[in-house]
């Protein structure tokens, strides 16, 4: 469906509608995902937090570490993983360097929940199986182009 017709509204540019298209297309993948993780008792920025752990493959992360390779890039790391300390998801260790900083590590509980949640998570992949593989690759390059692009234009 046309956004126009979704929303039943035009817009003011073709930039201006991409925009748009963007936030709405993220909306609507983002809430049946959203409420899978609420199955879990687990919000995105957790889960987000639990994956960048995942992918230190046993190797402790530093809160830094953590901040700096978020999706959400304004949340409160300390608090996140204080969270995840609490439900017994990850694991803190001194780190032997700094004794301020904490190594932060997924446990196995942790990385039980991802399993089940990526066995519960394929809506993902009905939800863009119209789109060939040539496209997909072309709509990550054009993203990873539109994120490259660090200048803002007030009009």
């Amino acid at each position: 469906m046309k956004i126009e017709e979704e929303l039943r509204s035009s817009f003011r540019n073709d930039y201006q509608k991409l925009v748009v298209n963007l936030y709405l297309t993220f909306s609507r993948l983002h809430e049946p995902f959203h409420e899978l993780l609420k199955s879990f008792d687990i919000t995105p920025t957790q889960y987000n937090v639990l994956r960048i752990l995942k992918g230190q493959k046993g190797n402790p992360a530093s809160i830094g570490l953590i901040k700096e390779r978020l999706i959400e890039r304004n949340s409160d790391v300390s608090r996140i993983i204080a969270r995840l300390y609490k439900k017994k998801l990850i694991d803190l260790k001194n780190n032997v360097l700094d004794k301020r900083q904490k190594d932060v590590v997924i446990n196995d509980l942790g990385l039980d929940l991802l399993t089940r949640i990526e066995a519960n998570s394929s809506f993902f992949d009905t939800k863009i199986k119209h789109i060939s593989l040539d496209e997909v690759r072309m709509m990550n390059d054009l993203l990873d182009k539109l994120r490259g692009t660090d200048t803002v234009t007030v009009e």
